[in-house]
Order: structure tokens, then C-alpha cells, then sequence
């Protein structure tokens, strides 16, 4: 049974309004994937927070630090600034020292920056080059990070939050230096506020800044295949970093006998392998990012071990880096450190071609109550309606290693929450989230239109799925699998929770993958007037009594005849049919153009309505009146409709009500509607390519019909 997993809460803390938010337009324009996106509009500050050009800012000293005033960094040339005689953009490169943590909780955020300053193709991938305060300048710049499967360009102005002349959240330690500054501040654009950057994790900075997928490794109870995994890492140029827990805050900086620091994150760098005394020894290497503090241990700069080892490989490793590198073993490694996290770059992270890349394949979804929102496998009368996505492997690894058993195909499997840091100031948390991944049975496998129901997740258990259900923007795995189809469901834990996701699967060798059921169809049963029998003469009666001498009725007596008929019956939930679904009716059976029904076709328009009854009442396994809205699919499917999950959402927000039910007549309305939608797009559709277009005058005449 599926549980969810906590992590820290935070205080939440206020910068700007939401109303000022929304006014000055911070929310991003959505453009095509693969196009970089803007967010055009500087980060504005509210006007009593604004220093004007020429005077001085006013103080607010018992205002909360992320309230304070915001001061101009450079006005123009020729100008006084206000925090520096000659501010710079960058000093002697981007180093650890420009990283400085404020009085923002952000320290996760600030040693992500700190480990994107050691690869240069990496950080001006972020921070662009040719950025200054000199040349050209306008007072603004830009930066880039990923989201969600594209890069987006943020654009901020010079003005940054200060107290008594200095800056409140993060800077450098040089006086003049503000690029990491200007990022922290993009950054905050990016999520809606400073605020929204209080408290999470280093690898969602990661991500971020690279675009890569992450993974966690408990060094107390590592994979066999941990040192392979490491060694493809580091062909793949990821970012790994490892460090030690600490059991209290006392234990923070605490340096162990062998002069590791706990609660520090070291950066690993290398592993190899040496013959040592007649025995393969594995070797990993790894460096200090914050000092020269190095393992004194086995393997260290000074240790008798390098006595043993071949000269020239001794050299090779070229044991003697002075900046805080060093050797150790891999099983001191696993002894000493407590976590491995190892950030996958994707295929467009870097440029160099000698750089292994991972193949990666990428969907975003939405779970929406209702329809799409199961929840996890606790909850079986709903999982299945969560979406579903199929992976075909065809390749196995390359260099496999014997310990991994029989050759398989590698994937990383990342479930990511979109936009919550951005929400977080309107109450909405992270989700608890995770998924599963099924084998394909060979009969379902050429089925690509299909949503898998309720008795396939009855009948089968998970291949894989993620170790637990956290609320985390990302859960992630490494899961090797034999070649074959999978399908891969991700969830939230509890069903009924609306949120974005976007999912993402890496891997070795390239992989097809496609969204089940992502199909749009209508086979649909048209039924002949005479199939009306006896039982159905009294309406057949009702009818001539209404229609009068022209034989015809309107939308007015429509609902007359069907209110009298269905408000009798008490298997039904049925509030009546409003005037305008009884129109709709009429302009789906209306052959004749009179905007009225004739005696035939009032008998086809009965039917159908006969057949929605049937339908309704097999679906409403309950027997309490009502079809829950997560089972519309399966009556949608009976009907002979084949809709997508995006439609699905939509029905569901149309007619279901707040307790997700949805009662007779707001079926029927949904089965009319989808009728007259496709015939209407039958009609236009006339060279049957699945594609209309329409004037405006047209599209009206559609959607007013």
C-alpha cells in the first residue's frame, strides 16, 4: 500500500502583492516548445519601495526584511550610485566567493548557483555573457533558465531590496560584484516573488540550470551497481554531489577526525580503478567546493597506499591538486558519506559532441478532478483514470556490467509538479505525488487508442515505481527493465487533486513513448423511428397532443413532453431539461431546417434519449441516482465516443457539480452536445483529413448553433 511521504514545511514569507503581481503582468505567455520563451517585463517594485532618480530612499526600519526599499544599483553615466562607486557585473569570473546567502531562506537555491560556477558551458547557458555595466547599458538584464521542457528567457531590472546601504538577500563578497544578485532576483520573477524561493531542494535549482533530471542514492544501502552508475555519470558530464547528515544544527561545519566537513556538499569529480597489492582497488575522487579542508584518510594526498600503484597511473591521477581535490576509496565513500545526488544533464545541456547523451522523451498532463485525478493504487475505483503513457524499449545498454544480471535497458523516470513554487502564495503546497510502471501484455500491445480500465490495474502489479509518494516538485528513479512495451501512470496519492505535471523519461538508448488513448473518435449509433415499441405509445400520444395540427413541435413543448416523462421516475436523479438543451436537441434532429421536430423525428430524438438512459443506469453502479464524473469515461465509451484526456477534463468541468456527480439531464445535455459537435465537424470536414478551418463568421455560426 502506497504512503506519502513528508518533506520540511516552511514559514512562508510575503514580497509582493498578488494583486500587484497580477497587475504588472508577471505571469509568462506560453510559446511553443523548443523556442526560447520571454518574460519581457522587468521585475517592477511597488511604487513606495521605488528610490526616485535624484533622492534618496526612505527607510522603513520595523518593516520585514523583504518589504524594505529598493535602491537603484547604476542610474546612468555620470550619476552617483547608490551602493558602489563602480559596480560590476562580473569580477575575475563567477566563483563560490560571489555566493553569499542572505536573510532569505534560499541556501538551497544559492549551492545550486555555487555548483554551476564550476562549469562554465553551464553557467553562461544561464547567466549570459557580454553583460555589464558599462557598455551599452540599459539598466536591464537577462537570464535563462529551464521550465518544464523549454528554456525561458528572464529579463530584470537593476534594482535590488537593501537595508542601510547593503544588499538584504544574496551577494558577493566583493563589495562591486551583483551578477549573483541579478540571478536571485530573475529567479524570484520566475517562481512570482522572493517569497516563493523560501525553503526546497538543491536539486530543483539544478534542474532549473540545466534542464537534467536528478536522483537520490542512501549511501547506507547503495544499489550493487552504484560505481558503474557513478562512472556513466561522469561520461555524461552530470553534476554529482554527495555529504554527510547531521544529526543536530550543533553538528553543521563540524570537521570528523579525517577532516570531512558534515552537512557540506562535496562535489565528485572522477572514479577509477588501480591495481593495488595484486587486487583491483576502486577509487573515487572528489573536491571541496568551500576550502582546502581534505581527507586525511586511505588514499589521501600524503597516504602509504600510493606507494603500491604503478607510477605512471600514479601520475595519471595526478594525486597532488591543491584546491581542495582528493582520492578516497569506494568503500571509505560509502562508509564516510550519507547521500549521492547525481543531476542527469539532457541531450541539450551542452555542446560537446565527445559527451555521452541521454535520449529524452517528455509529456506534460494534468491531473483535474473529476477525470483525470485518481490518485494512487489505494484507491482502485479511480486510479485508472489517471493518464497513462507508453514507453516502447527496444535497445539495450551498452558496457554492461555482470552484476546487473541480464542485459536490460537503463531509463530514469522523473514525475515533475509544475508551477506550485509560483502558487505557494495562494495556499497551494506541493502535492504528494509518484507512479507506477506495468508491463505491457503482448495482446494490448499494438493498442495505442485505448485507456487501460479498472480490471487490468486489478489484474496487474507494478514493474517498478517510485520508491514513495512526497511531496516534492520531483520524484525521480533509475529503473532497469527488459526490453519490451510499459506503461507508465503517474498520480497523485490522494484522488481529486488538480495540478499540472510534466513527466519525463531518459534514457539509454532511444526510446519511443506516446500518450494512451490520445484519441479523438465518434462511432455512433443513429437509431431507426421504426424501432419504437408499444411501451413507448404513450408519448407517441403526448406528442400529438402538443404538436397541434402542423404536426410539429418546439423547444418550448419539447421540454414539456420530456420534463413529464423523466420527473415521473424515481431511479433518476433529474433536475429537468433546461430550454437551451432541448434547442440543442432539436438542431441535432432537425432535418428539414424548421427549427422544430416532426412525428419521425421526434421518435429518432427518443430513442437516443432511450439509449442515454441505458447507458446512464449501467453506469451508475452505486444506485443512488447519480454517475460519479471519473466514470463518464466509461459511459462516454458505451456511447461510442473515443475522447482524449484533454476533452475529458473539459466535460467534467462542464457538468459535473461541485460533489463531482453528475445527474440525468446533465448527461443527456453532454451526449447531445458531443453529437452535435460531430456532426457539425463532419459537415466541414469535407475532404475527411481531420482538419477544418473556418472564417469567424463560421466559427460563430458553430458554436451559436
Amino acid at each position: 500500500m502506497a504512503r506519502p511521504a513528508s518533506s520540511p514545511a516552511q514559514r512562508p514569507r510575503t514580497e509582493y502583492g498578488e494583486s500587484f503581481v497580477r497587475k504588472h503582468g508577471l505571469a509568462r505567455r506560453e510559446k511553443s516548445p523548443g523556442q526560447l520563451r520571454p518574460l519581457r517585463r522587468p521585475l517592477p517594485t511597488p511604487p513606495s519601495r521605488v528610490c526616485s532618480l535624484g533622492g534618496r530612499c526612505g527607510t522603513f526600519p520595523n518593516t520585514p526584511a523583504w518589504q524594505e526599499p529598493v535602491s537603484r544599483l547604476l542610474f546612468s553615466s555620470g550619476l552617483k550610485t547608490e551602493l558602489c562607486s563602480s559596480p560590476q557585473f562580473i569580477v575575475g569570473g563567477a566563483t563560490r566567493t560571489d555566493i553569499c546567502q542572505g536573510g532569505l531562506g534560499d541556501c538551497w537555491l544559492l549551492a545550486a548557483i555555487a555548483s554551476l560556477t564550476l562549469n562554465e558551458e553551464l553557467l553562461y547557458r544561464v547567466v549570459p555573457r557580454d553583460q555589464n555595466f558599462q557598455k551599452n547599458y540599459a539598466g536591464i538584464f537577462h537570464f535563462q533558465f529551464w521550465q518544464y521542457g523549454e528554456w525561458v528567457e528572464v529579463v530584470v531590472d537593476d534594482r535590488l531590496p537593501t537595508r542601510n546601504g547593503k544588499l538584504l538577500f544574496l551577494h558577493s563578497e566583493e563589495g562591486n560584484e551583483f551578477w549573483s544578485a541579478l540571478l536571485e532576483k530573475a529567479y524570484a520573477k520566475l517562481n512570482g516573488s522572493y517569497e516563493a524561493l523560501a525553503g526546497g531542494s538543491t536539486v530543483e535549482g539544478f534542474e532549473d540550470f540545466t534542464g537534467g533530471i536528478s536522483e537520490f542514492y542512501d549511501l547506507k544501502k547503495p544499489p550493487p551497481s552504484l560505481y558503474h552508475i557513478i562512472r556513466k555519470a561522469l561520461r555524461s558530464s552530470s553534476l554529482l554531489a554527495c555529504s554527510i547528515d547531521v544529526s543536530s544544527v550543533a553538528e553543521t561545519e563540524a570537521i570528523t577526525r579525517q577532516k570531512l566537513v558534515k552537512g557540506h556538499a562535496y562535489s565528485v569529480t572522477g572514479v577509477e580503478e588501480v591495481d593495488f597489492q595484486g587486487h583491483p582497488e576502486k577509487l573515487i575522487r572528489l573536491r571541496n567546493p568551500w576550502g582546502e579542508v581534505e581527507w586525511t584518510g586511505a588514499w589521501s594526498d600524503n597516504a602509504p597506499e600510493w606507494s603500491y600503484i604503478d607510477p605512471r597511473q600514479k601520475e595519471k591521477l595526478d594525486k597532488k591538486a591543491e584546491d581542495g581535490e582528493f582520492w578516497m576509496s569506494f568503500a571509505d565513500f560509502l562508509r564516510q558519506f550519507s547521500r549521492l545526488e547525481i543531476c542527469n544533464l539532457s541531450p541539450d545541456s551542452l555542446s560537446s559532441e565527445e559527451v555521452h547523451r541521454w535520449n529524452l522523451v517528455l509529456f506534460n498532463g494534468r491531473w483535474t478532478r473529476g477525470s483525470t485525478a485518481g490518485g494512487c493504487q489505494n484507491y482502485p475505483a479511480t486510479y485508472w483514470t489517471n493518464p497513462q503513457f507508453k514507453i516502447h524499449l527496444d535497445e539495450v545498454d551498452d558496457h554492461q556490467e555482470e552484476s546487473e544480471g541480464e542485459p536490460c535497458c537503463t531509463v530514469l523516470l522523473g514525475l515533475m509538479q509544475k508551477n506550485r513554487r509560483r502558487q505557494k502564495r495562494m495556499g497551494q503546497g506541493m502535492l504528494s505525488i509518484g507512479y507506477a510502471v506495468y508491463k505491457v501484455p503482448k495482446e494490448l500491445e499494438c493498442h495505442t487508442d485505448v485507456h487501460l480500465g479498472r480490471d487490468f490495474f486489478l489484474g496487474h502489479q507494478p514493474s517498478a515505481r517510485s520508491s514513495t509518494y512526497i511531496n516534492l516538485r520531483e520524484v525521480s528513479s533509475r529503473v532497469r527493465l527488459p526490453p519490451g512495451e510499459y506503461l507508465v501512470v503517474p498520480s497523485t496519492f490522494e484522488p481529486f487533486k488538480d495540478g499540472d505535471f510534466c513527466l519525463r523519461v531518459f534514457s539509454e538508448k532511444k526510446a519511443r513513448a506516446l500518450e494512451m488513448g490520445n484519441v479523438v473518435a465518434g462511432d455512433l449509433h443513429e437509431p431507426h423511428p421504426s424501432e419504437v415499441d408499444q411501451e413507448d405509445g404513450q408519448f407517441e400520444s403526448l406528442f400529438e397532443r402538443l404538436a397541434g395540427k402542423d404536426s410539429e413541435i418546439g423547444a418550448n413543448e419539447l421540454k414539456k413532453v420530456l420534463n413529464e416523462v423523466f420527473s415521473k421516475r424515481t431511479d433518476i436523479k433529474f433536475d429537468g431539461f433546461d430550454i437551451n438543451t432541448c434547442r440543442e436537441m432539436i438542431s441535432l434532429m432537425d432535418n428539414n431546417g424548421t427549427g422544430t421536430l416532426g412525428p419521425v423525428e421526434f421518435k429518432t430524438l427518443w430513442l437516443k434519449i432511450r439509449k442515454y438512459l441505458e447507458i446512464y443506469q449501467e453506469t451508475d453502479y452505486n444506485h443512488l441516482g447519480t454517475i460519479d464524473a471519473h466514470e463518464m469515461r466509461t459511459a462516454l465509451k458505451k456511447a461510442g465516443f473515443t475522447l482524449n484526456n484533454q476533452v475529458q477534463q473539459t466535460i467534467a468541468l462542464r457538468y459535473a457539480c461541485s460533489k463531482l456527480g453528475i445527474d440525468f439531464d446533465g448527461f443527456v445535455a453532454c451526449m447531445i452536445r458531443l453529437e452535435t459537435l460531430f456532426k457539425l465537424f463532419r459537415l466541414l470536414d469535407k475532404d475527411q483529413s481531420g482538419i477544418v478551418q473556418l472564417s469567424l463568421a463560421e466559427w460563430l455560426c458553430c458554436v451559436l448553433v
